[in-house]
């Protein structure tokens, strides 16, 4: 009984969401949609910012699942730039539910944002183990979901402004900027060098150490990627 209740409050709360003109809902609306008093409500959510915070777990979990069923393939570069379009495309056919995970009102984030950052993350990682990336993964990870969700923000927010051609022409620039491109023998050798560091300090993560004790990891993995996170002067 306990769970239908939660499932009948979670489904009205997100079908409200979808079709607010604004995203925004009350909790007397969902209560009188789903035919619940106000205690229960707060029993199985806390808040109105728990209830939608679960709104956006449930809409996003169909986003993740295919992300977690498509696997890894051995094109680490290219799981990224399909990962960048799949995020794309969830926002503009989910307008609301992308508002509301990115809305300030969310003071704590929704466990989705944490796994599709996580999902990013490991994609980086396997990029800088086969040498790809030109800094270390956690900072990329961080330049490129900035850079995607302020994308998808204005593709769902401003259409008549931004097109798909906008998203991809960013994709690519930033991507360039991130990755490095395939190897050739005439890459300057100072050029090398943010790469390698990123790559042994993902090898190194791989391996647990490779020998390392759990401080000596620690300190190699911070000079790794200290040197693959430094900005040339040049």
């Amino acid at each position: 009984m306990s769970t239908s209740t939660r499932t009948r409050i979670l489904e009205v709360a997100a079908a409200l969401v979808r079709e607010s003109p604004d995203g925004d809902i009350s909790t007397r609306a969902v209560c009188e949609a789903a035919k619940v008093g106000a205690p229960a409500l707060y029993r199985h959510f806390g808040d109105k910012e728990g209830l939608l915070s679960a709104v956006v777990d449930h809409g996003f979990e169909r986003y993740l699942a295919a992300k977690r069923e498509r696997g890894e393939t051995t094109d680490a570069v290219e799981d990224l730039r399909q990962g960048w379009d799949s995020h794309v495309a969830f926002a503009l056919d989910n307008r609301n539910l992308y508002r509301l995970m990115n809305s300030p009102a969310m003071r704590t984030p929704p466990a989705a944002a944490l796994e599709s950052h996580r999902i990013l993350t490991g994609d980086l990682q396997r990029a800088a183990a086969q040498g790809r990336i030109r800094v270390a993964p956690e900072l990329a990870a961080q330049m490129i979901m900035s850079a995607n969700v302020g994308v998808a923000l204005m593709l769902v927010s401003r259409p008549a402004t931004f097109d798909d051609e906008v998203s991809h022409r960013v994709r690519d620039a930033l991507y360039a900027t991130v990755l490095t491109p395939e190897a050739s023998p005439r890459t300057p050798p100072d050029a090398e060098v943010p790469t390698a560091a990123a790559r042994l300090s993902a090898l190194l993560r791989q391996q647990r150490g490779a020998g390392l004790s759990t401080a000596e990891a620690a300190l190699m993995k911070e000079w790794l990627d200290r040197v693959a996170n430094a900005r040339s002067d040049g």
